[in-house]
C-alpha cells in the first residue's frame, strides 16, 4: 500500500506543479501582451485611427471577423511559438481598436484621469478575483453556461445598438459587460487553478479578452457619469 500512496502523492504534486506553471506563464504572457496593446493604442491615438467610421455596422462586423480569425489562428497554433506571435499581433490589433474610445475619452477635460481610473479599476478587479480563484482553489466551472449566455446577450445588444444608438442602452450594456467579464476573470483563472485549462496561450487569450472588455466598459461608464466636456 505504501508505494501506491507514494505514487498518488507524486502524481498530485506533479499536477499541482503543472497548474502553477500554467498560471505563472499565463500572467507573464499577459503582462507581455500589454506592451503591443499600449503601442497599438498610442499609435492609433496619434494617427487619429478610425475603423470604417462611415459604416458602423460594417465596422462592427469586420472587427468581429478579424478578431475571431485571430482567435482561431491562436487556438490552432497554441502549442507552438507561432501561438505567442499571433497572440501579440492580436493584442496590437486590439490596441488599435482601443484607440477610438481613448480618443473620445481624451476629448474630455479630465480624459486622462478617466482612463487612469478605468485602468486602475480593471487592475483592482483582476487582482481581487485572481486572488479569490488562487487562494480558495474553488471550481467555478458552474458559471460557464450562465456567463456564455450573458456574453451572447451583451454581443447581440451591442449589435442592436449599432442601429438604434440609444445612450441608455449603451450604459446598460456597459454595466452588464463589467459584471459578465469580471465573472469571466474568476471563471477563467479558476479553470487554470483547478486544471481545466493546461495551455498558457489559450489561458492568456481568455483572460486578456476579459480584461479588455472590463476596461472598455468601465471607461464608457466613467465617461457617461464623470466626464467633463471641454
Amino acid at each position: 500500500m505504501q508505494p501506491q500512496f507514494q505514487m498518488t502523492g507524486q502524481a498530485t504534486q506533479e499536477v499541482a506543479l503543472q497548474q502553477n506553471r500554467v498560471l505563472r506563464n499565463t500572467f507573464m504572457l499577459l503582462a507581455l501582451s500589454m506592451l503591443p496593446t499600449v503601442l497599438g493604442a498610442l499609435l492609433g491615438v496619434r494617427m487619429q485611427f478610425a475603423f470604417m467610421p462611415g459604416s458602423p455596422l460594417m465596422s462592427f462586423l469586420l472587427f468581429l471577423g478579424i478578431a475571431f480569425g485571430f482567435m482561431w489562428g491562436i487556438e490552432r497554433t497554441k502549442n507552438s511559438g507561432m501561438g505567442v506571435v499571433l497572440l501579440l499581433a492580436f493584442t496590437f490589433f486590439m490596441g488599435l481598436m482601443l484607440s477610438r474610445i481613448l480618443q473620445v475619452a481624451l476629448g474630455f477635460s479630465n480624459g486622462g484621469s478617466l482612463i487612469a481610473m478605468a485602468a486602475g479599476g480593471t487592475g483592482a478587479i483582476l487582482f481581487s478575483l485572481a486572488g479569490v480563484a488562487t487562494v480558495t482553489k474553488k471550481d467555478f466551472g458552474f458559471l460557464g453556461k450562465f456567463l456564455f449566455a450573458g456574453m451572447i446577450v451583451v454581443l447581440l445588444a451591442a449589435l442592436a445598438n449599432v442601429f438604434f444608438q440609444i445612450p441608455l442602452l449603451s450604459l446598460v450594456i456597459s454595466a452588464v459587460a463589467v459584471l459578465v467579464f469580471s465573472a469571466y476573470i474568476l471563471y477563467d483563472i479558476s479553470r487554470i487553478v483547478t486544471g481545466g485549462e493546461d495551455n498558457y496561450i489559450s489561458a492568456t487569450l481568455a483572460v486578456y479578452l476579459d480584461i479588455y472588455n472590463v476596461f472598455v466598459s468601465l471607461l464608457n461608464l466613467l465617461m457617461a457619469f464623470s466626464g467633463d466636456r471641454d
